[in-house]
């Protein structure tokens, strides 16, 4: 199976990652919506969220709704 070809602006990791491999990268999607990859497999499959589900999601971990542990 071929994994589609993923158009970000970019890949980040979080401030608080340091120079840890064993963490999450984001990269806003071209098209709209975030994906989310491995930082330890940049080559493998990400996950795409759409804007909407990604925009519910911080405010969510922001507001407490979701533990941020």
């Amino acid at each position: 199976m071929t994994m589609p070809e993923i158009s970000t602006r970019g890949w980040y990791k979080s401030s608080y990652s340091a120079q840890a491999n064993d963490c999450v990268e984001t990269g806003l999607v071209v098209s709209s919506g975030m994906a989310v990859r491995d930082s330890k497999d940049p080559g493998g499959p990400a996950l795409v969220f759409p804007a909407d589900a990604w925009t519910a999601f911080v405010i969510a971990i922001k507001t407490g709704e979701l533990p941020n542990a």
